[in-house]
Parts: C-alpha cells; structure tokens; sequence
C-alpha cells in the first residue's frame, strides 16, 4: 500500500493534528461508505473497484483491440473529468510523449477541452489523411465545448467513410438511458459505455470514461482496477494509522494554519498531467462556500528553476504534497570523463535516479526550513497497479477531506457561472434576459 509521510510538516502541525479529527474522519468515513451525506447520491465510486460491471470490462477491450486494428489514432472528445483522468494514467504509464513513441498502437488525442479554433483545426488537418476513431464522452452531450469538437469530427469522419462507416468509428462513453449523447447514439447506431449515474466526471477514470482510451493505448486496465480494489480494502480500515486518514487530517490542519495552497509535486515528467486531473479532483470538490484549499501542481526539478524562488521565500501559505515512485523503470549511469570542464567527476559511477532521490530530500529539507510544510506520498513503480492505488487513494482521501471541512464534496455549482454569461452574450434561446442585462453592464447573478 502507498505510504504517507507526514515529518517534513511536523514543526508545522499542532501535537493534536491527527486525533483531535478521528471524530469528524470517522464521521466523513460513514458518510462516504454508506452514501448519507451531502451529494451522497454521487459516491458510487467509493465501492467501484470491487463492483465493476466485468462484462462492459470485457467490450472495453473487445473494442480498443477493434479500433487498434482500424485506426491510426483515436480522438477523445471530453472535457473536464472526461478526459483528465485518461490523459493522466496515460501519460503516467506510457510517455508525456506517447504520441511520438506509441509505434503500431493509435496516437491518442485529446480534444473537446477548449474553445480555440486553432487547436481544433490543427488537428482536424492533421487527421485529414489518417485513419481514425472518436470516443465522445459526456454525460450530457451538451457541454458546448465537446458538442462543438464531436460536431467537427463527425462531420469529418462522415467525408471521411460515408454515414455507415462512421458510424463503426464512433464510440460513445454517456449516460446509460438519459442525455442528449445517449440518443443521438441510439438513433445513430453508435457503440456505447455507460457511465454509472452516481459518479460524478472527476470521480470517473475507472469507468470506460477513463478504462477504453487507456485499453486503446495498450495500458493494462485489469491491473489499474486491482490496484485500486487494493487500495479500496485497505483504506477501508478506519484509524489513525489509515494514510488517507492522516492526508485529509494534515491537510485540514494546514488549512487552519493559513496554508491554503497546495503544490502537488513529483519529480517525474509522467506526472504532470496527473497533476492536472488532482487539480480537478480537489478544486471542484472542496472550493465553495468561500473556502477551500487552492490546488497548483509543479513539476520539478524543473520548476525549482522557475517557481523554486517563490516556494522558498515568497507568502508562507503554501504547503506541498510530493508523490515519489521508489523503482524507476530505467537506469543512467553517470561517466563523465575526468577532464570534464562541467565539474561532475564527483557523480562518477552514480546512477541518475540515485541524483534525482537527492534533489528531492534537498528540496524538502529546504523547503521545509523555509517555511512550507512537505507531505510525502510514496508508491513503488509507475505500473498499472500502483497507478489504481494513487487513483482511489486521491479520490478516498478527496471525499473524506470535503466532509471534514464541511462541505458537498460531489457538486460544482460554481462551473455553471460562466456558462451562463457565454449562452446569453451566445443569443442562444432563452437567455435573452440575461444578455440584455450583460450588455447594459449589469452583472447577474447565479
């Protein structure tokens, strides 16, 4: 199981950080477990990995061997929790650089997260002369920014192949009866996967949402549930010696020490857009009602050269979490000749995960004497299986951590703002009201 080190916070956290908040962990355990409290309605992924359906499973990668045989590359139209975790087990399992280094397996791209006409034309030309497949994947199918990309690339593949034979390339990840998608691909003819209706989309990289783009890519899915069916039986043990226990609890004594930022750091490329789906996960669940901590990511070493002068000595409200892999999948081996003007004759016979382990607990000690609390979570290697625990320990950790401070840990009401202002100032029916109001520089609210 992970492990979680709290020492490099210590001097920072009162002696009672832990047990003064066994109640309200024991309290947040119940609510999660037996779906009671606020958005419970939302916590169906708490019991997931042992209750997965392993018939859909087992057409999750009936259909990625499908479309390995019949595309180039797969395009993943999603937005949100419908696509961050993919990418990030992706990229945390193959390559930031999958795309350049997949040989014979499908580039994966993903799309339907913005608005930007360039990036969408990109890469419509690019796929112009390539075979390929979309996986749209939305609850709804009326988020306008993957209507907009699945609009696009339907059209395309239609020139591409003919109504028929885009209809065999397009698969949809959606509601399993409700919702605009799940129509159109019933009246359509398209493949389908469900996304159970009591898990919200960043609480979702372990349905198909997350499983079919990641089975395209030739990633161990099997392997991913078990890690997190792993990390599922042992976090539902209560007490203080449970890691997610004792994450949620340092994090809500931060909090109420003024830390209200948290950078989650690693020293691996392969998490960066792991920090993106976090960023997601905790930002959503715990920022309303005026609270909550702010959730940044940084990647270093790389970024103690860009934003490591203001970690060590810019406003003390910051606090790190650093996720470290023990077993690095490769080795370097340092040589440098005894005449080399760069001065690293004293790594001779080193190997480079050996200098990278160094730079982290130099980091930490210096952080920490410069006043920024450093959480350490540790998993063993960057395999499927420790992927699924770091998944389900976030999520576990994620959900206990919102109900200690409070709050619904499974809405987002805050996202449906701005898409109000854009539907009227849009025209689009029915907001005429509000876009009068926009354009006499009022601004309303709700």
């Amino acid at each position: 199981m992970l492990q979680f080190d709290v020492t490099h916070a210590l001097p920072f956290l009162p002696a009672n950080w832990l047990s003064s908040r066994l109640d309200g962990l024991t309290e947040a355990r119940r609510l999660l477990e037996d779906g009671s409290g606020l958005g419970g309605e939302f916590t169906g992924w708490v019991d997931l990995p042992r209750s997965y359906d392993r018939e859909e499973v087992q057409r999750v990668l009936q259909t990625a061997r499908i479309i390995r045989r019949q595309s180039q590359a797969l395009v993943v139209i999603g937005i949100g929790g419908s696509y961050l975790g993919a990418r990030a087990l992706l990229e945390l399992l193959t390559s930031p650089n999958y795309n350049l280094l997949c040989g014979t397996s499908p580039q994966v791209f993903f799309t339907g997260n913005n608005l930007s006409s360039d990036a969408l034309t990109e890469l419509l030309d690019y796929l112009r002369d390539k075979d390929f497949s979309v996986n749209v994947v939305s609850k709804s199918g009326t988020t306008t920014e993957p209507a907009i990309a699945f609009l696009l690339f339907r059209q395309l593949l239609e020139e591409k192949y003919g109504r028929e034979g885009a209809r065999d390339r397009i698969f949809a990840t959606t509601d399993r009866e409700e919702g605009t998608l799940r129509a159109l691909a019933n009246q359509e003819g398209y493949a389908t996967f469900s996304i159970p209706r009591d898990i919200g989309g960043r609480y979702s990289v372990l349905t198909p949402a997350g499983l079919l783009p990641l089975a395209v890519a030739g990633v161990d899915i099997r392997g991913i549930l078990d890690g997190a069916r792993s990390a599922m039986t042992a976090l539902r043990r209560p007490g203080q010696e449970n890691p997610a226990w004792q994450y949620a609890a340092a994090r809500n004594a931060l909090y109420a020490q003024g830390k209200n930022i948290e950078l989650l750091a690693g020293y691996e490329p392969h998490l960066r857009a792991f920090g993106e789906w976090w960023k997601q996960l905790f930002g959503e669940s715990e920022g309303k009602d005026g609270q909550g901590v702010f959730p940044a990511s940084v990647e270093f070493t790389t970024d103690l050269h860009s934003m490591g002068q203001y970690i060590q000595e810019g406003a003390r409200d910051l606090f790190e979490t650093v996720v470290r892999f023990t077993v690095p999948q490769s080795s370097c081996l340092l040589d440098p000749h005894p005449e080399d003007p760069s001065g690293l004759g004293y790594l001779r016979g080193r190997d480079l995960r050996f200098v990278n382990e160094q730079a982290r607990r130099g980091t930490a000690l210096a952080h920490a004497a410069g006043g920024v609390p450093n959480l350490l979570l540790t998993a063993g290697e960057r395999t499927p299986f420790w992927a699924g625990q770091l998944v389900y320990f976030f999520q576990y950790a994620c959900g206990l951590s919102g109900y200690l401070s409070g709050v619904n840990p499974f809405n987002q009401p805050g996202v449906e703002a701005y898409k109000a202002n854009m539907f009227a100032l849009l025209g689009k029916p029915g907001w005429e009201a509000r876009r009068q109001a926009l354009l006499a520089g009022q601004t309303p609210k709700g």
